[in-house]
């Protein structure tokens, strides 16, 4: 679900997944990986606050209705 949502956070801003990662300051290619993996609290964080939503926001498996 947080990758779902962070690329439906992407398509509205937009910018691309590779500009977020850049901008935040996290790895090439790690949020495209939380698919599989475990991210750390940290990027989540760093995620979160780019967007200005909160990080249960993020791992809400809510759609949002804005």
């Amino acid at each position: 679900m947080l990758l779902t949502n962070i690329r439906r956070l992407c398509s509205k801003k937009p910018v691309s997944i590779a500009k977020l990662e850049r901008e935040t300051g996290i790895g090439n290619g790690t949020i495209s990986r939380w698919d599989t993996s475990s991210p750390s609290i940290e990027n989540v964080q760093k995620v979160a606050e780019y967007f200005g939503v909160s990080i249960g926001e993020l791992l809400s498996s809510d759609t949002p209705t804005d």
